[in-house]
């Protein structure tokens, strides 16, 4: 398995979940369920695709990664960390694919890093949807603590 073979795969569940994104309004991105906010998630996984960058494909972000506060924000840092995954993906040589590689969390092959990449961004894709169905703006929550 090599790059060739899981950069379409890896590219047609980022580029789903990225669009998913887009069509999110600016109200959305501040929706949450107890402590967790969309943008909380969306910035959850932005930065695990660095770790994993770092992790299993030997290819740390030199970049500090800040979380966003606004729609255009959230979207410019999902695209970035996917790019930038994408690059550690296409510069891993062929070889490395299937070589476990030890992190603090826990120890796989690169290729069984981006099965795990992919199955956080659907899990969370799953939270965030239910979210926006059920959960309350950020600031409203905020409010009604004071009026109390």
């Amino acid at each position: 398995m090599s790059y060739d073979v899981v950069l379409p795969i890896w590219t047609a569940l980022r580029d789903r979940f990225q669009d998913k994104v887009q069509r999110f309004s600016e109200e959305q991105f501040q929706q949450q369920l107890d402590d967790t906010t969309v943008g909380d998630l969306l910035y959850h996984t932005a930065e695990v695709e660095y770790m994993f960058s770092e992790w299993f494909f030997e290819y740390p972000n030199k970049k500090e990664i800040i979380k966003p506060s606004d729609k255009s924000g959230y979207v410019q840092l999902l695209q970035q960390s996917s790019e930038h995954f994408t690059q550690a993906m296409k510069e891993l040589p062929k070889e490395k694919w299937n070589q476990i590689q030890q992190s603090s969390f826990g120890d796989s092959t690169p290729l069984e890093a981006v099965g795990r990449l992919m199955n956080h961004a659907g899990i969370h894709s799953g939270q965030i949807t239910y979210i926006i169905k059920y959960g309350k703006q950020k600031d409203f929550l905020i409010d009604n603590k004071h009026d109390s």
